[in-house]
């Protein structure tokens, strides 16, 4: 029974506060109106002066000013190891995109010269024939050569088989050797670039501990620009390696084409020229 009594009376307490509250926020609210009106016309000239201010011209300025996190802040700078950084990647990506057209090209025109030989070079009246219906710098005319030779020349040292079977090797080689010829250099970029990039990052980040440390505080305005240089030099890093690393992939797969194509011509011509020596 007491605490029922209790209860009922804190409800009792409990209603009675919220109705002083109530009385009390409403006696208080027409004290405070008049403060809120007097405001109002000190603002009202504000307001009347605001056709005068003009904004647009300071968006177009902030609008106009250059970025000063970007890369061009980084080359204003002119920093030497940051222009050390810039220009091995620069040097990366132009080489590798050069190779690239100029391997893409070359691989072009020898499965060109391939279907030459399919088309004109087994279908002559002989092999000689065959020989000066290639183009003269095509890898097929120099391994046809180099087999018609050895089967003329021959050696008492080992039979004829074994003869041509080594010059078409040896010429094979030189072949593969050619086409293989500045695709490591994009190799060599898709491990590197990355590496490099990352110690360009590794010295933004220095020298943004370096602007704490003299700050004394680790304000965004003293971190910002070498914290942005730092990633700058990461996507650069990636933008000169991941190129390198899929052009190379695609030349190799191309590579690898050609010399079936080429193992394949010298086995039917080292059989031709063997049968016919017999």
């Amino acid at each position: 029974m007491i605490s029922k009594h209790l209860t009922i009376a804190a409800a009792f307490v409990l209603i009675a506060s919220l109705g002083i509250g109530t009385a009390l926020a409403q006696a208080t609210a027409p004290a405070t109106a008049p403060a809120t009106t007097t405001a109002a016309p000190a603002t009202a000239p504000a307001a009347d002066a605001g056709p005068t201010v003009i904004k647009a011209p300071t968006a177009t300025a902030g609008q106009g000013q250059e970025n000063p996190y970007g890369l061009m802040d980084i080359i204003h700078k002119k920093n030497p190891v940051s222009y050390t950084v810039l220009g091995i990647l620069l040097v990366m990506s132009i080489g590798t995109w050069y190779i690239f057209f100029v391997k893409f090209f070359d691989q072009g025109r020898i499965l060109n010269q391939a279907r030459i030989v399919e088309r004109r070079f087994w279908t002559s009246g002989s092999l000689n024939e065959g020989i000066d219906k290639l183009p003269k710098n095509s890898m097929f005319r120099a391994i046809a050569e180099a087999g018609v030779k050895a089967a003329a020349g021959g050696t008492t040292l080992i039979n004829l088989n074994d003869w041509i079977g080594m010059t078409l090797s040896r010429q094979l080689e030189d072949a593969v050797a050619r086409l293989q010829g500045g695709i490591t250099f994009l190799a060599s970029v898709g491990s590197v670039a990355p590496f490099v990039g990352l110690f360009g990052t590794v010295w933004g980040i220095l020298q943004a501990l370096i602007a704490i440390g003299v700050a004394g505080q680790a304000s965004i305005d003293k971190v910002a620009g070498p914290v942005g240089e730092a990633l700058i030099m990461t996507a650069l890093g990636l933008a000169a390696a991941v190129p390198a690393v899929l052009l190379y992939n695609y030349l190799v797969r191309r590579n690898k084409v050609i010399t079936e194509k080429l193992r394949g011509f010298a086995g039917d011509l080292q059989t031709y020229l063997i049968s016919k020596g017999k």
